[in-house]
Formats: structure tokens, sequence, C-alpha cells
């Protein structure tokens, strides 16, 4: 009863968030689920990291440019961020792709015939079109496998699409303390983000199993393989490697073999899953500004290609409450 008094008192310190923010990187996800409810939501700092990186110095508050923010589509993952940068920018305009009115080629025309000083470009296909065809630097967030698309030039800079993965392991093991061997699967292509991985787990004190996988079929039969040598699986946002049969199959041998399984969309806490550790709109939009103001500034060259996150969303189901520490 102490420990639940404890836990209680920490959480109302804590912002309750209420709308789910689907995660973009694997866009038949974000459209399958709709929100859960009645679970514990938590949102909390991530924590420091001691990993080199890159400082991205941002300069003093200066009046921010005209912006266009260009939606690959009006679902939740993109509309609350696009929501969020509006209270950041007093001048600004959106244009959703999905509306079909207009092809991109014509929208990005009208961007540059305007005064807009930098494109935010959200979702894949917003990305591509921007970055293709914008005369003014493109920021662009939501995007997983961006490295497959060429996104990253000298005038284009990307958010990161995911949380921290030290943070996600951190609440992770904060829920579920007898986690010490953690599984993975990701498609090719993400070597920065595997030694990410493995440096999280390194500081954490867990094990990590990673896989290469270039389709949902290998994806299967490499969780299929490890599942009996891990007691945590780790699931990314990889659409290449994930079919809707494939995650769906994964949840239920998951289940069957009781291994708990970390997503980075809260929607799939409905399937199976047993704790999500997502992003947060407000912060994608935060960042997404410091990186314009740095860009503003005739800094580009030293933002890194992909800026990471510094917040991360904490659900669980009822039974698992997560709190900041």
């Amino acid at each position: 009863m102490q420990k639940n008094g404890k836990l209680k008192t920490r959480i109302t310190r804590v912002a309750i968030v209420l709308a789910a923010l689907s995660l973009s990187g694997c866009s038949f996800l974000t459209s399958m689920f709709k929100s859960v409810e009645n679970e514990a939501v938590v949102i909390v700092e991530a924590p420091p990291t001691s990993v080199p990186t890159t400082t991205v110095v941002v300069p003093e508050p200066t009046q921010l440019p005209p912006i266009a923010i260009v939606l690959t589509s009006g679902q939740p993952a993109y509309a609350d961020v696009a929501r969020e940068l509006t209270r950041h920018f007093e001048n600004y305009k959106i244009y959703d792709l999905s509306e079909g009115n207009r092809p991109p080629v014509a929208i990005l025309r009208l961007i540059n015939d305007s005064d807009t000083g930098a494109v935010v470009a959200i979702g894949l296909r917003a990305a591509q079109s921007s970055v293709a065809m914008s005369d003014s630097p493109v920021v662009f967030s939501q995007v997983f496998n961006y490295q497959d698309h060429n996104l990253v030039t000298e005038h284009s800079r990307g958010v990161a699409t995911i949380a921290p993965l030290d943070a996600q392991i951190a609440a992770w093991m904060q829920a579920d303390p007898t986690i010490t061997r953690i599984g993975a699967i990701i498609g090719p292509g993400h070597e920065d983000l595997i030694a990410e991985a493995g440096r999280a787990a390194e500081r954490n004190g867990i094990e990590l199993l990673i896989r290469v996988a270039r389709s949902d079929q290998e994806t299967l039969y490499n969780f299929r393989r490890m599942i009996r040598d891990i007691d945590g699986f780790l699931l990314f946002p990889d659409n290449r490697i994930l079919s809707r049969r494939a995650l769906l199959q994964i949840m239920e041998d998951a289940k069957r073999q009781r291994v708990p399984v970390l997503v980075t969309n809260e929607s799939m806490l409905k399937i199976g899953a047993s704790i999500s550790v997502s992003s947060v709109a407000s912060n994608i939009a935060k960042t997404i500004t410091d990186v314009i103001r740095q860009i503003q500034a005739g800094n580009i060259g030293r933002v890194p290609s992909i800026t990471p996150l510094s917040e991360i969303r904490v659900r669980t189901i009822d039974t698992v409450q997560v709190v900041d520490r």
C-alpha cells in the first residue's frame, strides 16, 4: 500500500496525455488500431545520455521565419505535430497532400513562390516531395526509414521518429525489473540505431540480441528462433519487414511464451503489447523549431542529420504504472 501511495503521489506530478500519438514510421500500424483507453500515462523527460553526439547550439530566440507545413495526410500522427507547431510560429500555412485537389508539384510551386523561410514535411510522402522540390530548407519528421529515400541533403535535416532508446529501455525496466535480456529485429540500413540500442542496453545492464531482416517472413523466422532466449522484445516500427499478418503473429507468439513486448505506438497495447514508450507531439514540434532556428542562423552544417527527441510518453495496461524517478 505504501508503494502504491508513492506511485500515485509521483503520478500526480506529471501531465496525463489523453490523445494517442501514432508513430508514422510504420504507416499501416498508425491506421489499424484506435486509441487505447484506461491505461496509465506518464510523460517524462528522457534521461541524459553519455553517448557522444553532435551538439546543436540553438541561437538566442529571434523572430522565426514564415514556414510551410506539408502533411502526408491528416491522420493524428501528423496533424498533432502540425497543431503543436502552430504554437511556435506566427506565420505559417498548412498543406495536406491527401486532399487530392492539388498534386505535390503544384503545392511546392506555391510554396516556392511565397516568402516561406523553411518547409516542415511530416510523413514520408511530404518529405520526399519537399526535399525534391523545395527551394527553402526542409526539416522532416515522422519518417522511420529516411535513409532509403535520400532525405538528408545539404538543405534538409530530420527529427527522430522514435523516442531515445536509452529512455525506452530505462522506462521498461522501471515497469518490469525482471527484464534482463531483450531481443529486437530491424530492417537494413539502421546501423546507427543498432549501435544506439547496444549502448542503451549496456548502460541499463541488460543483454541485447538483435537481428537484421529483409522481409516479414524473415522477421517471423528470426523472432521464433530468439523468443525462447529472451525475456522481452523491442518492436521497431519498420514497415519494410512488418506486415499486418507478421505483427499479429508476433503478438500471439509473445503472449503464448509470456514474453512482454515494448512498442513505440501506444495503440498496439490493444493487440497484446505490454508497454509503449512513444514520442510526444509537443516535443517533436519544439525540436523542429530549434532546428529551424539553427538553420535560420546559417548553421545547418552544425545540425545532425537526425536530431534526437528529449521526451517520452509511457503508457501501460492499467495493471502496471510507470513514474518518473
